[in-house]
């Protein structure tokens, strides 16, 4: 791997003047899209998902498709050559002569990382795992960027699997590094948040505290990130079973929010949010999506090192 390449594994591959830099930049593509429209002509984009994803997948696509540029890839190890058995090192080495740029999901922790070893273009993680998904941080932070006008200074709920959750983990990499930020952690004992990240909290000395009462959270929090039980982490369905409607949420648990809760949620849900708060000016799930694909959009042309003059 050229030393020249970025690639973008874990969320702290990007510094915080970075990453304010494609909130600038995913924020003039908001306002002036037009001036984005050809910026990668001639380039191809890779989306190689060997785990399923309907919004992560097509962002990425859609990202790149209204930067000018194409798509190429598969959506599940199915359909890939790894079906019959090639290495994810192949599979990288290969694509790598077809694209300017990769995309990758890949159910086993750390296998991005390898990928980025083996290939000269630039590497995105779309999630590894049950280890980081630094896109969706992005996209998680540019979405409080815009509601909550800043991102220090403010207590984030973080509720549900917190044991496997990938955007969980790099939504708290993220974060430690901006000031004044409080963490309520809400999950039953089987899903608590992994002790190395718990050690992270402690080595920054962030305030944080942890319980099972998503309500008696609820007044307290300015962010609400709500996550589902993902049965595809368990071994043992029966587990699953047990855990997955520990928390579900209605517009009742909502009524000593405060005014400017901001409900999140990186999707897909199951049942873990009532559609009936879909409606609710507070409900933010589905405007994140908008946000990942700017974001992303602004992504890719950082890691290509194309810049968009005025």
């Amino acid at each position: 791997m050229s030393k020249d390449i970025r690639n973008l594994i874990s969320i702290l591959d990007l510094s915080i003047e970075e990453i304010d830099k494609l909130i600038n930049v995913a924020n003039d593509i908001e306002k002036n899209p037009e001036k984005y429209a050809e910026a990668c002509r001639h380039k191809q984009l890779a989306t190689l998902f060997f785990e399923p994803s309907t919004r992560t997948r097509l962002s990425f696509e859609s990202a790149m498709l209204s930067l000018g540029g194409s798509v190429l890839g598969f959506s599940s190890a199915n359909s890939s050559s790894a079906a019959k058995g090639e290495s994810v090192s192949d599979t990288i080495q290969t694509v790598g002569n077809y694209a300017d740029i990769i995309a990758m999901r890949h159910p086993k922790e750390g296998a991005p990382f390898v990928a980025a070893n083996r290939t000269q273009v630039p590497i995105i993680n779309a999630g590894d795992g049950g280890h980081f998904h630094p896109t969706q941080t992005l996209t998680d932070l540019l979405t409080i960027s815009r509601k909550k006008g800043r991102l220090k200074d403010m207590t984030i709920g973080l509720c549900g699997d917190l044991k496997f959750g990938r955007t969980v983990h790099s939504l708290i990499e993220a974060t430690l590094r901006y000031e004044g930020i409080k963490y309520v952690l809400i999950s039953p004992e089987e899903l608590r948040l992994p002790e190395y990240m718990i050690d992270k909290l402690k080595e920054a000395g962030a305030e944080f505290e942890e319980i099972t009462d998503l309500e008696v959270a609820m007044p307290k929090l300015d962010v609400l990130y709500m996550t589902r039980i993902q049965k595809e982490r368990f071994f043992n369905e029966e587990d699953y079973v047990r855990l997955k409607d520990t928390y579900i949420l209605t517009p009742e648990k909502l009524n000593n929010a405060k005014e400017d809760l901001c409900i999140m949620h990186p999707l897909p849900r199951v049942n873990e949010i009532s559609v009936k708060v879909d409606d609710d000016p507070r409900a933010c799930y589905f405007y994140q999506t908008r946000c990942g694909k700017q974001v992303r959009m602004a992504l890719i042309l950082f890691l290509l090192g194309i810049k968009v003059e005025d």
